[in-house]
């Protein structure tokens, strides 16, 4: 059966007529059975159940005087429930007032026939109705299916941006055999961080998951300018003299670069890259303007660079180096919460002392092979 040149139904299209008068009925069953399926319900209990089983009405003809559950409570229990809100209700009543016609269009109902019927209008209208459901579902389907898509591109794009940040920070992390799994335990301090820090007023609005996200994905990058380091300094195995760790400390810098070179390249800055730049740049910096490479003194500090400050010193504590011995976290966190205000911003180091413990969980679960984890 064709409607239209748009909207062509493959099979009859069911139509379930409710209405507690047997002539009633007889008579729409007769209008409607050469064009349509027709199934019909005596009450509207009935009406409820069978728009639940396996074969669904495309479009339901309701009547409201019933005995019991009238129309009105059937079609607001029909649009109610999900399963059946996009069923087309026509009322098909012989309440005439316009009060009536109004509540039941504002109840959801789709059209309102008076009885007596005119079949030439009950069937126009059913057409119209039917239809219009189609294009409906056309649009839904078409909606769907675009939503689906956007979500696989964009789930594509985030893979993406995660390989490459990894890759980068691959690089770094494989010019310094003594890393380990810094750049691992490091994101993770650094997402633990900014989820206690957000508890804050003062930063609820400025750590939102989104960007906690971004952090946790960019916290790898924080080294990544020591690619430009040479080997005699970045590999020295004793501590660096003061000519020496004036070009350690040009990793910031260089890091920065890269990835503005690399945005360069691409013609336009990347979003994602933003905490990338700011790590990358600023996490060697203290809060009383004593670090490098700006002097930066307290907020001028980029918050990301405040939390990868404090992750980072937390795992060069807790880590065994040439010029070091490990320090239990014990240790580590006292020395921490001494720098409180000078090296490390106050609400970062009132963030880590809420969570301590769980640094020294996240140092466990990446502890490297040849190292015990930090005792407590």
């Amino acid at each position: 059966m064709t409607t239209s040149p748009f909207f062509v139904f493959h099979e009859k299209p069911t139509i379930l007529v409710v209405d507690d008068t047997p002539d009633n009925l007889t008579l729409m069953t007769a209008l409607l059975k050469d064009d349509y399926r027709v199934k019909v319900a005596h009450n509207g209990e009935r009406a409820l159940r069978l728009v639940q089983g396996a074969d669904p009405p495309a479009l339901i003809l309701l009547d409201i005087m019933m005995p019991g559950m009238d129309g009105y409570e059937v079609c607001r229990r029909l649009k109610a429930d999900p399963v059946t809100e996009s069923i087309p209700v026509i009322f098909l009543t012989a309440r005439s007032e316009a009060e009536d016609e109004t509540r039941g269009l504002s109840m959801g109902a789709v059209d309102y026939i008076v009885k007596p019927i005119s079949p030439p209008v009950v069937m126009a209208r059913i057409r119209t109705q039917l239809m219009l459901k189609s294009a409906s579902d056309f649009l839904r389907g078409k909606s769907d299916l675009l939503e689906s898509e956007v979500a696989r591109r964009t789930a594509e794009i985030q893979d993406l941006q995660d390989a490459m940040v990894l890759s980068m920070a691959s690089l770094a992390e494989t010019r310094d055999n003594e890393t380990g799994n810094h750049l691992r335990r490091t994101q993770h301090y650094v997402k633990r961080l900014a989820q206690q820090l957000r508890l804050n007023p003062r930063y609820a609005s400025e750590l939102d998951d989104r960007r906690i996200d971004l952090l946790f994905k960019s916290a790898p990058l924080h080294d990544i300018g020591k690619v430009g380091i040479p080997d005699s300094i970045l590999l020295k195995p004793s501590r660096l003299d003061a000519q020496e760790f004036a070009i350690m400390k040009t990793h910031t810098t260089l890091g920065r670069d890269a990835i503005v070179h690399a945005e360069q390249a691409l013609g336009r800055e990347v979003p994602f890259l933003r905490f990338a730049k700011e790590i990358a740049l600023s996490h060697q910096e203290k809060w009383d303007g004593s670090g490098y490479p700006e002097g930066l003194v307290g907020d001028a500090i980029p918050l990301s660079a405040r939390l990868m400050a404090l992750a980072d010193v937390y795992d060069a504590l807790i880590s065994k180096r040439v010029y070091k011995p490990a320090f239990t976290h014990e240790d580590s966190v006292r020395m921490i919460l001494e720098g409180n205000g000078t090296h490390f911003d106050p609400d970062v180091v009132q963030a880590f002392g809420a969570v301590q413990e769980d640094f020294r969980l996240i140092a466990a679960r990446f502890s490297d092979e040849d190292e015990p984890a930090p005792a407590a």
